[in-house]
């Protein structure tokens, strides 16, 4: 499984604008082949930073996502967004530790 969180930083007055985005867009991502689980996570204190959080089961199904249509549609609208370059991370989960 990859782990995949991408940090997304936008203009103040383009925040609504990504989120109906993300909203209209979320079911199909997440039913997208291969994905696993998808979150949405908001900076604790920067309301215009957001990350988002997602389970593929392998690079390759990842990267088939990143080629597909409704990647390419969904990265050029929220791209416009941006107030600065996006950071993304690609992890692997090493350990889960309980109580």
């Amino acid at each position: 499984m990859l782990i995949r969180v991408v940090r997304m930083k936008f203009r103040p007055e383009a925040v609504p604008a990504f989120l109906e985005n993300f909203e209209a867009n979320k079911n199909s991502i997440r039913n997208f082949p291969g994905c696993q689980h998808l979150e949405l996570w908001q900076d604790h204190d920067s309301e215009n930073i957001f990350m988002t959080y997602s389970h593929w089961e392998s690079e390759e199904a990842l990267n088939q996502y990143r080629d597909s249509e409704l990647f390419k549609s969904v990265w050029s609208f929220t791209r416009a967004l941006f107030s600065e370059k996006p950071q993304a991370l690609s992890s692997k989960k090493m350990q889960e530790v309980g109580k």
